[in-house]
């Protein structure tokens, strides 16, 4: 590939996949932000990827003109694999505000300090003046502002980039990578679909309408990018009698299809299956009546007025947990089993399960336990808010010690949840329905709510378990009893 410029001042620079911490070894290709022949400038978000903690952006820390991509919108990367090149030179970045090297003029990081984005050749014949980002959020904290200008490219495209002819100029307005994958797998056009969500978000429904309609069925099959090779045809035989069962069609009912268990959800497959491996869970249940807990948590939201947030029970039963956790210290701890020892933690890392359109999260509230209802009830805001954006940091993933569970969001009344490894314990909450119920000696009708504590039987047995489980639902019966430790 080749520009205006003579090519003793240009750089060919190769920007591979950089490490995103915490252990992560390769990330989905979930939506290019950029196309060949735009020009880029330092720290600009070029693609959206998807680990197995969390969807982020990832910066270039080069400025100069795309000339190739590496992966399709889908694919699985290894970190240090080739992203993308960033061509520099004179007049690329005379246009983006660059000196002639590509890079940001008055930048002072250093290029080495970008993790992941090394490239031997490229360094050599450009100064150590670019940015020490490797995520959006992280390292040099003056990233400056992205924004795109079309630059002709001429000849052709290196191997494994995606030609700019065949690709619309914009992001495709898609959050969900379940959307991408239901789209690719019958293969439609994101890029030709109108969204029905806000500002145009294409939605499940979306792509399962293009599925069903006859005109996505395959009219211009030259239009899918995403969506790889056409089905094969089907065989002339199977046209002419319905009736027959052809070896295609056998194969397809016998193999069925195939969702690969990569990223969040293949991280949560590998989390699940070793917790069940490794820790000899038990399940305990207790049904408490809920009333007065209902009315407590009416009467503060009355005090609190209209404009403060309202309390949830979710943080109310959090605060029931971190009060029970500090009776029952044995349930916040994990296991070492090659020291043969059980961990007991300083603290409460709490974790709470939730639900979005990529799937089960488990969002933490770091050092729940020193933080009021209030204080937790807004955490809990902020955390649900970024689950449903997509926008959880790996950080905000990990380290808990205890997770709470509200299944009953679901509709249901009871469940057996796995346990979040490597946690000891964690606490599943249903629905709270009116339901006959003995109070004060006559039949009433109360609300009502079952509590389910799973617990890893290596940390203690069934009379701590036993206690933690009835303190929490006397607490729920009576709030009062929170005050009696405090």
């Amino acid at each position: 590939m080749s520009i205006a410029p003579d090519a003793s001042d240009v750089n060919c620079l190769e920007f591979k996949l950089p490490d995103l911490g915490e252990g992560l070894t390769e990330a989905e290709i979930v939506r290019w932000l950029v196309e060949i022949g735009d020009v880029v400038v330092v720290d600009q978000p070029v693609v959206e990827v998807e680990t197995a903690k969390a969807l982020v952006e990832v910066p270039c820390p080069y400025a100069g003109m795309v000339t190739a991509r590496f992966g399709e919108e889908g694919a699985e990367l290894p970190v240090g694999s080739p992203l993308l090149t960033v061509t520099v030179g004179p007049e690329v970045g005379a246009g983006a505000g660059h000196d002639a090297r590509g890079v940001s003029r008055g930048s002072g990081a250093s290029r080495t300090g970008a993790a992941g984005a090394g490239d031997s050749a490229g360094a050599s014949g450009a100064d150590d003046d670019s940015s020490g980002n490797v995520l959006v959020g992280y390292g040099t904290g003056g990233a400056v502002a992205a924004r795109r200008r079309r630059v002709r490219v001429t000849g052709g495209t290196r191997p494994g980039s995606v030609p700019p002819s065949a690709l619309r100029a914009g992001p495709v307005p898609v959050i969900s990578p379940l959307v991408r994958r239901l789209a690719r797998e019958h293969g439609v056009d994101l890029r030709g679909l109108a969204g029905s969500g806000p500002d145009g978000l294409i939605l499940r429904s979306d792509v399962e309408q293009a599925i069903r309609t006859p005109a996505a069925e395959g009219t211009d099959q030259a239009a899918r990018v995403d969506a790889g090779p056409a089905p094969e045809p089907v065989a002339a035989a199977a046209v002419a009698a319905p009736g027959a069962t052809t070896a295609t069609e056998t194969s397809t009912a016998v193999a069925g299809s195939r969702v690969p268990l990569r990223g969040m959800r293949g991280a949560v497959a590998d989390k699940l299956a070793r917790s069940r491996r490794e820790i000899p869970d038990a399940t305990c249940w207790v049904d408490a009546d809920a009333t007065e807990l209902m009315a407590a948590r009416a009467a503060m939201n009355a005090a609190a007025g209209p404009t403060v947030p309202k309390i949830s029970v979710l943080a109310l039963l959090a605060r029931v947990c971190t009060a029970a956790l500090a009776r029952f210290p044995e349930l916040n701890s994990t296991v070492d089993m090659e020291a043969r020892e059980v961990v007991r933690l300083p603290s409460v890392n709490l974790g709470f399960a939730a639900q979005t359109d990529r799937g089960l999260v488990v969002p933490v509230v770091r050092e729940a336990d020193g933080r009021t209802t209030e204080s937790l009830n807004e955490e809990f805001i902020r955390l649900t808010e970024a689950a449903r954006n997509g926008a959880l940091t790996p950080a905000e993933l990990t380290g808990g010690t205890f997770t709470l569970n509200n299944y009953g969001v679901f509709g249901v009344d009871g469940s057996t949840p796995i346990i979040n490894h490597p946690e000891a314990a964690m606490l599943g909450v249903g629905r709270i329905v009116p339901k006959p119920w003995v109070h004060e000696g006559e039949l009433a009708v109360r609300q009502v709510v079952q509590l389910s504590l799973t617990f890893d039987h290596r940390v203690c047995d069934g009379g701590t378990a036993g206690g933690f489980l009835r303190y929490v639902a006397d607490c729920v019966e009576q709030p009062a009893v929170l005050l009696r430790g405090v």
